[in-house]
């Protein structure tokens, strides 16, 4: 076997792998080498990420695909690491950990949102940072940090994102990359640079915020220790990917022609928005709540977030903790005799967004919302589905509408592809061409990023041009417009009706 291999850790706030892609005359396989579960744990300082849990597995993935590599005779160029947003940790002078990071869905950090909008203003938040305004961002975890550790902030040396974390153990390099900083509502989405003004007005110190690089940036090489650990060359180079998940998937996203498609990065979120030159700082885009991210080559992703299938998710959890197992193919299944439009949420239903008792919190908001109450599996699985599905539509039209121009495809990209279900609900209630695939988008997003750091692959065009050549999208066309229609009616009057306990649109 020919080509040259690098190795792409992608961290999931449910699962974590390890994927080895090979690029061979220029066309890329894919090959797992190891995958395993992840989930914050609950400790007396609230919910915190396992780290080193998490750095244990990633020495696994890396020591599969090194024997792999040697077996089959094949160079292993190096290796990157993508995660979920906003969530960080702290490295003192002496290299130290200062404590493990904090998962997004603590609840400690509600009180720090309000204050701080209180303090500078939704709209000034946004004009400084053009993200999304939401209580898991960086900015405000920061600020509950300060209130509850002040001085475990002043003794940091470097402030250092889920990813930047296991490339500074791979490495002994703190290094930030671009597309992860900006989810942190920290950045100047103009110049990418971190938004000092805005964290000085808040009294935040700044002295821990280092370089900020680009997407394919090499880092270093392997520590020898690390080297010795995973049976590598010490030679072998780590190369920061889009460090974000979402960056990495969009990098993949196999799209032609004039850009008048746009994207859903569907997992435990989905992240719906589409990739720009320039951001996009409007107010309609301030009110509608879209984000201004980093991509690759300097690009905008341009996007919203929106609840995803943690729905999902979380409700196949409380029915295992009941003694009733589904796979996720069953729970599709049955959503799929189930009856249609019986059940529908609004994502922005703030109990939602915690983990715990999904089915419960579903039924709460079904019974203040004068709708029937799922009462089985199946009907559970379609209520999130279908809002799912029409989440998507508003958020299309509200694209649409900030950025004055229509988007005829719809990429949906990762492990949200597998639901063809899902996919078919979307082309019927967007009335857009659905092309679902890749599935691996994010991994192979990394690796050929890591590929264009070592000079195998030009730009992200030459990536995407590798994409579409080495995988096969399933394209979904629309039917059944008149149901949709009026479900959708349905669901913007629920918005405008349901209880006060929703996330308070800003």
């Amino acid at each position: 076997m020919a080509g040259r291999a690098y190795l792409a850790i992608d961290l999931g706030a449910e699962s974590g792998r390890a994927i080895l892609g090979v690029l061979d005359r220029g066309e890329l396989s894919l090959r797992e080498m190891h995958r395993f579960a992840n989930g914050p744990l609950p400790l007396p300082t609230g919910l915190h990420w396992n780290l080193t849990g998490l750095w244990r597995e990633v020495l696994e993935g890396a020591r599969r695909a090194a024997e792999w590599s040697r077996k089959e005779g094949i160079d292993l160029v190096s290796l990157g690491v993508d995660a979920w947003g906003v969530d960080w940790g702290l490295v003192g002078r002496s290299g130290e950990l200062l404590g493990l990071p904090h998962c997004y869905r603590d609840q400690r950090f509600a009180k720090a949102y309000e204050k701080t909008l209180n303090k500078l203003g939704a709209e000034s938040i946004y004009a400084a940072t053009g993200i999304q305004l939401m209580p898991i961002n960086t900015l405000f975890q920061l600020v509950a940090a300060h209130e509850a550790e002040p001085k475990v902030l002043a003794q940091a040396q470097s402030l250092l994102f889920m990813p930047d974390l296991i490339h500074y153990f791979l490495t002994g390099k703190t290094v930030v990359e671009a597309s992860i900083a900006s989810t942190s509502q920290m950045i100047d989405p103009r110049s990418g640079r971190w938004a000092t003004e805005l964290l000085e007005r808040l009294g935040l110190p700044t002295h821990f915020l280092g370089d900020i690089v680009p997407s394919g940036t090499p880092i270093a090489e392997l520590l020898p220790q690390v080297a010795a650990e995973v049976g590598v060359d010490p030679g072998l180079r780590v190369i920061a990917p889009p460090a974000h998940d979402t960056a990495s998937a969009v990098a993949a996203a196999p799209a032609t022609g004039d850009g008048h498609w746009c994207y859903i990065s569907s997992g435990t979120w989905s992240l719906m928005g589409a990739e720009l030159e320039q951001p996009c700082l409007s107010h309609k885009a301030r009110e509608a709540r879209f984000t201004n991210e980093r991509g690759v080559g300097g690009t905008i992703r341009f996007l919203k977030n929106i609840i995803g299938l943690w729905l999902l998710q979380e409700c196949r959890k409380s029915f295992e903790n009941r003694g009733q197992s589904h796979d996720y193919a069953q729970l599709t299944e049955a959503a799929a005799g189930a009856e249609p439009f019986r059940t529908l949420l609004d994502v922005r239903y703030e109990p939602l967004m915690s983990p715990g008792e999904m089915p419960e919190k579903i039924a709460t908001f079904a019974r203040a919302t004068g709708q029937p109450e799922p009462d089985s599996a199946g009907r559970f699985a379609r209520c999130c589905l279908e809002t799912l599905a029409l989440a998507y539509r508003q958020t299309l039209e509200q694209l649409e509408d900030a950025l004055e121009r229509k988007f005829e495809v719809v990429h949906i990209l990762g492990g949200g592809t597998r639901n063809a279900l899902l996919n078919q609900m979307t082309a019927d209630a967007t009335g857009r061409r659905v092309v679902a695939g890749p599935t691996e988008a994010t991994a192979i997003g990394n690796l050929l990023v890591q590929a264009m750091g070592s000079g195998d692959i030009k730009d992200r065009h030459e990536i995407r041009r590798v994409v579409a050549s080495s995988f096969e999208p399933v394209t979904t066309l629309p039917r059944d417009a008149g149901a949709w229609d009026e479900a959708y009616a349905r669901f913007l009057e629920i918005q405008q009706h349901h209880p006060s306990e929703r996330l308070r649109p800003h």
